[in-house]
């Protein structure tokens, strides 16, 4: 099913050609959407003979080579780790930079505070510096997050629309400092004559999760796998876009390849809008268990997400030639199926 769906995405009308003997550098590599880019990659190269070289950045050595164990020893792959927010010194020549490194989850968020904000903003400042040397176009991961509570309370946010973030809590490390990173592209393509293209992705699932992942999602899928009850910890009445990962990772090539340079594009599923406690639901039908309300200790609630509606418009995306081809319904199918094949 994973291969099919790489295919899916390769099948994609997409101007592929921009890869070919080109280098692309992606940080985060081993986190859920970085897999999946590098496997889409790798694929054009071994069937389709791009000669695209991968260099995929990431901090934890280990954990890289069991996940491209099968590339280890490839010509077209190369692996370096080191922290993005220090200097970064490599004389390959880059074409393309997609940062996809980030604290992506909510003990992550209160337990390195820090961490999650120097990794947007340094990572992110020493990266534009790369991509300034090397005349690369740069890519930025950013978040639904940035756009904080819906001012309304209503509605679909638009790449132009900008809602409520309090900024004097922990929480607001995360989406604050996505949204310094989004300044840092513009301030660097202003005063240095910078190329790069911005996604703001909504939650995003997929069969590429971790165990470490903390999202309400995640742990609803870590307990169906466990045929435990799915646990709920707040009343689920949050309005959220989702994004299946092959489908996320589609749109972040439809903007590389597809999309204009110094704009920003939301990647969520049109088909993927759900309450979390109908979202707890769905997961738990699959597994064939019940959902369940707990209230969440003191760093867990610290690492929660404020907003209750976070809807994200698509039309924008749409216009690239990118599509949602999997439902909320079909994505939770599939990731169950993944997950059970490695899991235990």
């Amino acid at each position: 099913m994973y291969q099919e769906e790489i295919n899916s995405i390769l099948a994609e009308p997409y101007k592929w050609e921009k890869f070919r003997n080109k280098t692309v550098l992606l940080t985060g590599a081993s986190g859920a959407i970085g897999q999946v880019i590098v496997d889409v990659i790798m694929k054009l190269n071994r069937e389709h003979n791009y000669c695209c070289q991968m260099i995929a950045v990431s901090r934890n050595l280990e954990k890289a080579k069991k996940i491209f164990s099968d590339y280890w020893k490839d010509n077209c792959f190369t692996y370096f780790s080191y922290d993005i927010t220090e200097e970064i010194n490599i004389e390959q020549k880059i074409d393309y930079i997609i940062h996809a490194a980030s604290n992506t989850h909510p003990l992550l968020y209160a337990k390195d505070p820090i961490g999650t904000i120097t990794a947007n903003t340094l990572g992110t400042y020493q990266l534009m510096k790369l991509a300034v040397q090397n005349d690369a176009e740069f890519i930025f991961l950013s978040s639904v997050e940035i756009y904080g509570e819906s001012l309304t309370g209503e509605g679909k946010f638009q790449e132009n629309d900008m809602g409520y973030i309090n900024c004097a809590t922990l929480r607001a490390g995360y989406p604050e400092s996505k949204r310094v990173a989004e300044s840092l592209c513009y301030a660097f393509s202003q005063q240095e004559g910078a190329l790069f293209k911005i996604v703001r992705l909504a939650r995003v699932y997929g069969g590429t999760i971790s165990r470490e992942d903390s999202r309400a999602i995640a742990q609803f899928f870590h307990n169906g796998l466990n045929r435990e009850n799915i646990v709920l910890k707040s009343e689920g009445r949050q309005l959220y876009s989702y994004v299946y990962v092959m489908d996320c990772v589609s749109g972040i090539l439809a903007v590389m390849l597809n999309g204009k340079n110094s704009e920003v594009y939301n990647i969520a599923g049109t088909n993927s809008i759900i309450t979390l406690y109908e979202l707890a639901k769905l997961i738990a039908k699959e597994f064939g268990v019940s959902v369940v309300r707990d209230l969440p200790d003191k760093t867990e609630a610290a690492g929660f997400s404020k907003a209750t509606c976070a809807v994200l418009d698509n039309h924008k995306l749409m216009s690239l030639g990118w599509k949602e081809k999997t439902t909320i319904e079909m994505g939770i199918h599939r990731v169950k199926e993944q997950l059970e094949d490695s899991y235990f």
